[in-house]
């Protein structure tokens, strides 16, 4: 891969970082299984990261555009 690519990759993944700080899931757990009576549980499990991984992110997909213009002239 071009070194131009895996920069505009970062920076777009660094914004979107930026943007979404999380999300979540849901997945469903058996409490009660007994012949027809059936209890389901839904639990919810969040997914976070701080602004500041985006922001890295971020720098390095420009360091790395920056970068390979430069070595290239």
């Amino acid at each position: 891969m071009k070194a131009k690519t895996i920069g505009i990759a970062l920076i777009a993944i660094g914004i979107i970082m930026m943007v979404y700080t999380g999300f979540n899931y849901i997945t469903t757990e058996k409490v009660v299984d007994i012949g027809k009576l059936k209890i389901d549980k839904e639990k919810n499990h969040f997914v976070q990261w701080s602004p500041i991984i985006g922001v890295v992110l971020l720098i390095g997909g420009i360091v790395v555009i920056v970068s390979d213009k430069k070595i290239r002239i």
